[in-house]
């Protein structure tokens, strides 16, 4: 699909350390540029922002397995989660696949089958789509194999997680939801208990091996995040394994550590649009008010961080601009991405139109080549 080469004209547009004002946008070659092109497109009634850059999500999973056994067309799969990317106004995208003892769509053979499908289907489609493994800390038999499979999975993006119970199996108790997570990881509630059961013996083993598998990811040049840190101690010990990226942390004491230590914080665009952690865990609103926010991510909605930079912007919180680079060139820059993000000349032209009234996504244009389009816009590009 060849880049289109075209002026956008009429439109507010989100200038770099101006704000939204009525500016003409021109692309050509995937990138934005200073120079008219000659074709103009006339946007007027329109936003145009930079492309969400989205640094987390897992919604994709319904598309890969929208009932349980439907899992046969990977590929198809990709292609239907790319379209609701691009409707919802993201240009680059990560993809969170877990490898955890929870099995089924976490388990590690389901994972190898959505790494190959993103690998195979990602080149042919106009989102940039990047992989990222979620992995449970206490899969200890995994370790030895894991920096091997990563590389072969083409994952650049490692972020650990521990959802154990830890203290409902240390106290002998149940835990909540045992049967129906049993049923879905295709086990009986025996075996599915048993196995927590040990992975939860083997605690005290789990630091020094991460401590290890950690510096061979480093040394691949693997980027590594945390997921629910909830205390000061919790985010200096994987500071110190390297690990630069704090996802969702639970409390106001974890966020703060982050800062001061210099690592990017990732918050949940799902909590600004609630209003609060379903969890009861600190509010994302009140971790952005104090400035301990990098960038908002999809968590399991693709349709929240659209909807949270713009709430953050009519409450006043922060000025647009500020709100919307929580979506954009934030994310960017925890992914390393210095080519996007903004609408600097120079930059990939990864871009969204809003209508000015609704603000729903009217069309959506990664490096140029348009992803989404529909009703009046799409008259007016083809004009």
């Amino acid at each position: 699909m060849t880049a289109l080469s075209l002026d956008l004209t009429g439109a507010q547009v989100l200038v770099p350390g101006e704000g939204l004002a009525e500016a003409r946008l021109s692309l050509t070659d995937g990138q934005i540029v200073d120079a008219p092109m000659g074709r103009a497109v006339d946007l007027n009634g329109y936003m145009v922002l930079p492309g969400i850059v989205d640094v987390h999500g897992d919604g994709f999973e319904r598309h890969l397995a929208p009932r349980r056994g439907a899992m046969k067309a990977m590929n198809e799969g990709i292609a239907a989660a790319e379209a609701e990317l691009a409707a919802n106004g993201m240009t680059t995208a990560v993809l969170a696949q877990f490898v955890s003892w929870e099995g089924g769509l976490r388990g590690e053979e389901f994972a190898d089958q959505v790494f190959t499908a993103v690998r195979q289907t990602a080149p042919d489609l106009v989102t940039d789509l990047r992989p990222q493994l979620r992995f449970e800390t206490h899969l200890l038999d995994a370790f030895a194999t894991l920096p091997a499979r990563v590389r072969n999975w083409g994952v650049r993006y490692v972020v650990f997680n521990d959802h154990l119970p830890h203290e409902r199996l240390a106290e002998g108790r149940t835990p909540r939801r045992l049967n129906g997570q049993a049923l879905k990881a295709g086990r009986s509630p025996e075996r599915h208990l048993a196995l927590m059961q040990a992975l939860h013996a083997g605690s005290g083993d789990v630091p020094v091996a991460l401590d290890g598998l950690c510096r061979e990811l480093e040394v691949q040049g693997i980027a590594m995040g945390s997921h629910d840190d909830r205390t000061e101690a919790d985010r200096a010990i994987w500071r110190a394994r390297g690990v630069r990226v704090t996802e969702f942390p639970e409390t106001l004491e974890a966020a703060e550590a982050a800062r001061a230590g210099g690592d990017a914080i990732v918050l949940g665009a799902p909590n600004v649009v609630r209003g609060g952690s379903h969890n009861g865990n600190v509010s994302a609103l009140d971790l952005i008010a104090m400035g301990l926010c990098d960038a908002l991510a999809s968590d399991y909605h693709y349709p929240s961080p659209r909807r949270a930079a713009l709430l953050i912007a009519d409450s006043g919180l922060l000025s647009f601009e500020e709100a919307w680079r929580l979506v954009s060139a934030g994310p960017a820059k925890v992914l390393g991405l210095n080519d996007r993000g903004t609408l600097h000349s120079g930059q990939r032209a990864d871009l969204l139109v809003l209508d000015a009234e609704t603000r729903r996504v009217a069309a959506t244009l990664a490096q140029g080549r348009v992803s989404y389009m529909n009703g009046d816009v799409a008259a007016r590009f083809m004009g």
